[in-house]
């Protein structure tokens, strides 16, 4: 009797063991939490209305909590990026040549939750 209760209890212990393993590699294990995003990138393109790239535009982003501006000269393909912005703060973005033509300024809400987001700017020559 003593013999088939050890060897019940043997029994019961190692499959425990076994189930313990099994959700450890992955059988039923939760999922892992993605890491929140804390900062984005902005990018986009400044043209003319004929869609053509406006190359040595100084694009502007103002940041509205601390109303800080930044500069940036587009690309010879009118392209443009602010990298690490806060996703906690609202900006306000456009685009001007030297002669002083300035595209229409565009928002970039904190609750707009791409990584990357993409704004394109027009300006009337």
């Amino acid at each position: 009797m003593k013999k088939t209760f050890a060897l019940a209890l043997v029994l019961i212990i190692s499959s425990f063991a076994a189930a313990q393993l099994t959700l450890g590699s992955g059988g039923y294990s939760m999922p892992k939490k993605e890491k929140p995003v804390t900062s984005r990138t902005l990018v986009g393109q400044v043209t003319d209305v004929g869609d053509q790239p406006l190359p040595d535009a100084i694009v502007y982003i103002k940041d509205m909590k601390t109303l800080a501006i930044k500069s940036y000269v587009s690309q010879k393909d009118g392209s443009y990026r602010f990298p690490a912005l806060s996703m906690n703060v609202d900006y306000e973005v456009y685009a001007s040549l030297k002669d002083g033509k300035k595209s229409s300024t565009k928002k970039l809400s904190q609750f707009d939750g791409r990584g990357d987001p993409r704004i394109n700017l027009k300006i009337e020559k």
